[in-house]
């Protein structure tokens, strides 16, 4: 079995990856980029290269998601990553269920047009320079639309379909539809991997003894949960939690290199709230201390606050 870090748009860029690298060592397997979309007048965008690029990404294996709806667009994006950065991999995101996503048919949008959608894999699965992974939700307003889009699925050789198994409409409201992976376990043609819900090993052991029941191999891609403790996957690897030092070490890092890309001291403020909105929940009895950090209007006043946590851990 092996693990990934999902990717998260505006968190998980090559900072993030980096230095949850760095600090924790290399039990994440594979590390997903945030989506890349394509562009009329250029291969990609300054922030899009940045991120992708091997220079940021040395020592970890990593993987450009696409998202798109059009074929010529996806493989204008993986000739360009395959031929000038080696990329061997590229994902295909069906899961994002932001309505300015799937409000254009993009992401888990797409799952409503099961023939368009057919029709675009059929052209990229011919075309494609390197292998293609799917990441994908179970369908659009109904779960019941999975057997339609995994007998798609199972037409070409996909080289990992990634499940997350709620439909569009619930976003990542309620509790995942587990049974849905299940089926694809039974069903599916295609190497598959289980993403959602997975906020501790507690949470992955339940889920795991659902699916080891089916008796088939299949990975683990973990996006949230890790964001909240990127010691997870260590963990669920039989290594030890995450320590006060360590904490301490990854924030530090985390804030001192956003600091070195962004733009001023209130973007990286705000980076770091986004990181804690994850990451706060692991400090249950420390909530009115973790509402301040959130609440804090500079870097001094967050600090105050971070260093308060840590030393009550």
């Amino acid at each position: 079995m092996k693990f990934y870090q999902a990717p998260l748009e505006g968190i998980t860029g090559f900072v993030f990856r980096t230095t949850v690298h760095e600090v924790f060592g290399d039990a994440i397997d594979t590390y997903f980029t945030p989506f890349l979309t394509p562009h009329i007048k250029c291969f990609l965008s300054a922030r899009e290269e940045e991120d992708v690029h091997p220079d940021h990404n040395i020592g970890m294996h990593t993987v450009p998601q696409i998202l798109t709806n059009s074929a010529e667009g996806f493989l204008t994006l993986a000739d360009g990553l395959h031929n000038e950065f080696g990329f061997e991999e590229v994902n295909f995101n069906l899961g994002c269920p932001s309505k300015t996503v799937t409000g254009k048919g993009r992401g888990s949008g797409f799952l409503a047009r099961p023939i368009e959608l057919e029709r675009f894999l059929d052209t990229v699965f011919e075309k494609s320079p390197c292998a293609v992974s799917v990441k994908t939700r179970i369908g659009d307003t109904d779960p019941e639309e999975f057997r339609d889009l995994l007998a798609i699925f199972n037409r070409f050789p996909i080289k990992e379909l990634i499940i997350h198994p709620r439909i569009r409409t619930e976003a990542y409201r309620g509790e995942a539809h587990r049974e849905w992976f299940s089926y694809a376990l039974q069903e599916s043609k295609n190497p598959l991997c289980y993403n959602g819900d997975i906020t501790s090993v507690e949470a992955f052991e339940e889920a795991r003894s659902r699916f080891d029941a089916e008796g088939r191999s299949y990975n683990v891609m973990i996006g949230r949960g890790l964001i909240a403790d990127p010691s997870l996957i260590r963990q669920l690897k039989g290594g030890a939690p995450m320590t006060p030092d360590e904490l301490d070490r990854f924030l530090s890092l985390l804030l001192s290199r956003y600091r070195g890309v962004m733009p001023g001291e209130i973007p990286t403020l705000y980076k770091m709230k986004e990181v804690w909105s994850y990451m706060g929940r692991l400090f249950p009895t420390q909530q009115k201390t973790v509402k301040k950090l959130l609440k804090a209007k500079s870097l001094s006043e967050y600090k105050i606050e971070e260093q308060t946590i840590i030393k009550n851990i």
